[in-house]
């Protein structure tokens, strides 16, 4: 997912069910100067998500106990 991250942007925010920031980024990535930008955006966004997943497990398995 990382590598559809960095080479198509827009993609990336589609397969994980965000369709306005896929629109957003679409736009963004029809320059050639916002494609930089939009695959900083995506990868950051997706390591933001993963992270939030974590923490979500973390929270979740300690109020198991």
């Amino acid at each position: 997912m990382l590598i559809i991250a960095i080479l198509l942007p827009c993609l990336s925010f589609f397969l994980r069910g965000r369709i306005l920031h896929f629109v957003l980024c679409l736009i963004l990535q029809l320059t050639i100067i916002g494609w930089l930008p939009a695959a900083i955006w995506a990868v950051v966004d997706l390591q933001n998500s993963r992270a939030e997943r974590r923490t979500n497990r973390l929270i979740r398995n300690l109020k198991n106990r």
